[in-house]
């Protein structure tokens, strides 16, 4: 995609920090950290989201996350990883590119809000209708 941010990144038109890139993927350093050493990993194919980006570019994405929360782990004072993925502009997917956020969080950094909340017991018998309907629709 020729105006798409991420693209660009990887064509080297717009500068980035780049921590790790392979044959399938590119990392950077997020611009709008939620917190320090939050990275991006993106595919060097574009896809706009999960339902589109193919088998062998997700899991090399997989794999590259990996290494690189092994790389924060050595290199950072980190207590924890959040992996964070969004697919849409109505749960905040602000660039259509698909990319995974690993947000560290430091030993003695506040909490990252998106990974505390308040734990309510849900409704059993709605939880296994919308399981089974799931289920059922798994291909």
């Amino acid at each position: 995609m020729n105006d798409c941010i991420f693209c660009k990144i990887i064509r080297g038109e717009i500068p980035c920090v780049k921590v790790y890139e392979d044959d399938k993927v590119f990392a950077f350093e997020d611009i709008h950290p939620i917190s320090d050493g939050h990275t991006l990993i993106i595919p060097k194919n574009h896809f706009e989201n999960i339902w589109e980006i193919e088998e062998d570019d997700l899991l090399a994405i997989h794999r590259a996350s990996q290494k690189l929360c092994r790389a924060m782990t050595n290199a950072l004072d980190v207590s924890g990883i959040a992996v964070l993925q969004l697919n849409g502009k109505s749960v905040n997917q602000m660039v259509l590119h698909y990319h995974l956020h690993l947000i560290p969080k430091m030993s003695d950094a506040p909490e990252i809000p998106l990974t505390n909340w308040e734990l309510i017991e849900g409704d059993m018998d709605k939880i296994k209708q919308i399981g089974e309907k799931i289920a059922a629709a798994v291909e």
